[in-house]
């Protein structure tokens, strides 16, 4: 009903609907929001390359940080010959953590604290889940310090002080960088460019190292055993680790909660793994974004909701509980000599039934989004990117292990039912990697779903009018200026016809909606089990004895050690990777 000139305009925009009074000049902040920062501009060429030269100077210091890093820890790791110790490896780790853990604390008190030094935030950076799980590695990694500081003193005797000043550096630094991470992952600095530049890369170099030192150290533990057969071939790595090579050198502990120190020190591992690589790929991005002028008013606000999503929540979880009840059953058996080839039919069962129902609900997931009609994303986003060849460049290594696998067995003729069995897990872990990268990928690409535009047919009627609509060329003058039938709409006793029209289109794409949520979450809860089992202990790819056998224990032992930390990392990067993609879903 229309008052006077009290009558309003009903103004269609992609967030909803707003009415103005009639008569009055639209502001243009109904547009668009005010309160974003300036739009950026194209960067100059000479603004271009300044950048192009920090990535360059800041890049060839994190080459050799890493190379001579790697020297140190390949030398004190397999070395047959003991020139370089241990001890050198630890104290370059240590200059490392100590100088990082300056900057990082130069950074926050100086540079960020600087005028105009953080004029943008990357909103894809450094989401909540990614910090959300940082946080819970990093408190691993801190309670995996203490054991390793608790396992060290009672060595002090006839141990370097060294072993006991690292852990605690680290549970130092694994303290700054969470919360340097948690508050500044978003940054896009303008400030202090070059030593920015040098410092994230120094960080970026630091994690990877550990990482390295930490994946060294755990392969040793896991081949200790097998270094210790008649053969004598191997023994330089009958210690089985490079921080607890004491127990083999007669050097006996002082206090009696040793053992324990040890054992939670080596089931933490993989927590510590995953927290360095997590804070590496958060320190890329940030060294990405330095200097990057970044219009975010298209993003969009993500939110985890889990009601109506049952099917993929509860047949995940039924696939968690059968590998962990698996899991548990081959750690125990799967040293005797008899109960061996019954545990490991039992394990490559169970990954041939979950990789073939992994494989067909990625193949289910991707087919669904030839029918979504959501806009591809082409925006450059260094987040989405650094995913992308992460998933990409993590399945090479499950992708070796299975093909060297694969060529062992055919080359063999064995048909024994391990290895018909083992072939066939390969093929599969092949054929899963693929289509869970392609379902994985294409959901990154897509918009959200709400951050579509609604296509809306919203129908206003005006007193002794017939229903019609408010931007139609019939309610339009020659001159394109509302016309007075259009000044007198009013949109709010006819909400409700709004609400239904929206609540008709919403409709037709729920089912795709929950179908892909669905098929996010099984994945989610799948990768989740095929991460736990590797990174705990499980090593089939020895216990069945065959591609030993074909190319040599030391051949074997550098393929399994060098492709199955990218294998577990993978699965664990395909965890966070599914959840980004439930919740734009």
């Amino acid at each position: 009903m229309m008052e006077g000139n009290q009558s309003n305009i009903a103004v269609a925009n992609p967030n909803g609907v707003s009415s103005v009074p009639a008569g009055q000049e639209l502001p243009m902040q109904t547009l668009g929001n005010s309160s974003q920062p300036p739009a950026p501009h194209t960067p100059s060429a000479p603004l271009q390359q300044n950048r192009n030269s920090i990535r360059l100077l800041s890049g060839i210091l994190a080459v050799h940080i890493l190379l001579l890093g790697s020297a140190l820890v390949c030398g004190a790791a397999f070395s047959e010959v003991k020139v370089l110790s241990d001890e050198e490896m630890h104290i370059y780790l240590t200059v490392l953590l100590f100088l990082t853990t300056a900057w990082m604390i130069y950074y926050m008190v100086h540079t960020a604290s600087r005028t105009q030094a953080v004029l943008y935030k990357d909103s894809h950076a450094g989401p909540i889940w990614l910090r959300g799980g940082l946080v819970l590695f990093g408190v691993a990694s801190l309670i995996m310090d203490i054991f390793k500081i608790g396992y060290s003193t009672g060595l002090l005797n006839c141990e370097s002080p060294v072993k006991v000043t690292f852990p605690l550096v680290q549970l130092v630094f694994v303290v700054v960088q969470t919360y340097f991470l948690w508050v500044h992952s978003k940054d896009c600095v303008q400030k202090e460019r070059n030593i920015t530049g040098c410092g994230l890369m120094l960080t970026l170099a630091t994690n990877l190292m550990l990482w390295m030192s930490a994946v060294a150290d755990e392969s040793l533990h896991q081949t200790g055993e097998e270094a210790l057969k008649p053969n004598g071939s191997f023994s330089h790595l009958q210690d089985g680790s490079m921080f607890f090579k004491a127990g083999g050198s007669g050097c006996e502990c002082t206090h009696s909660a040793c053992g324990i120190f040890e054992k939670g020190f080596y089931y933490l591992y993989p927590f510590n793994i995953e927290y360095s690589l997590f804070a590496s790929a958060m320190t890329y991005v940030m060294w990405k974004n330095i200097g990057r002028e970044i219009d975010d008013c298209s993003h969009h606000k993500i939110s985890f909701r889990a009601k109506g999503i049952m099917f993929g929540v509860i047949a995940g979880l039924l696939v968690v509980i059968a590998g962990l009840g698996v899991f548990i059953v081959y750690e125990v058996e799967v040293t005797g000599d008899e109960s061996k080839k019954r545990v490991l039919i039992m394990y490559y069962t169970f990954s041939i039934i979950g990789l073939i129902l992994m494989s067909l609900a990625s193949l289910a997931g991707s087919i669904i989004y030839r029918f979504d009609k959501r806009t591809v994303v082409s925006t450059k986003n260094p987040t989405r990117s650094l995913d992308v060849a992460l998933l990409l460049g993590a399945a090479l290594g499950q992708f070796l292990i299975s093909y060297f696998s694969i060529v062992a067995i055919v080359a063999e003729k064995n048909t024994r039912t391990i290895s018909i069995l083992n072939l066939t897990c390969s093929c599969l872990i092949i054929l899963q990697l693929c289509l869970q990268n392609v379902f994985i990928i294409e959901g990154l690409h897509k918009q959200p779903y709400h951050a579509e535009p609604p296509v809306v047919n919203v129908a206003f009627i005006n007193e002794g009018t017939s229903r019609s609509n408010p931007y139609s060329p019939s309610l339009r003058n020659d001159n394109d200026e509302p016309s007075p039938a259009e000044n007198s709409l009013e949109l709010s006793s006819h909400s409700h016809g709004f609400r239904s029209t929206t609540h008709s289109s919403s409709s037709r794409v729920s089912w795709k909606r929950r179908a892909l949520k669905e098929i996010s979450m099984f994945l989610l809860l799948c990768n989740v089990i095929f991460w736990i089992i590797p990174a705990f202990g499980a090593r089939p790819q020895f216990d069945n004895g065959l591609e030993e056998w074909v190319y040599g224990f030391s051949m074997w032992v550098a393929i399994v050690n060098i492709g199955l930390p990218f294998g577990i990392f993978y699965r664990m990067h395909s965890v966070a990777s599914l959840f980004e993609v439930y919740l734009t879903s």
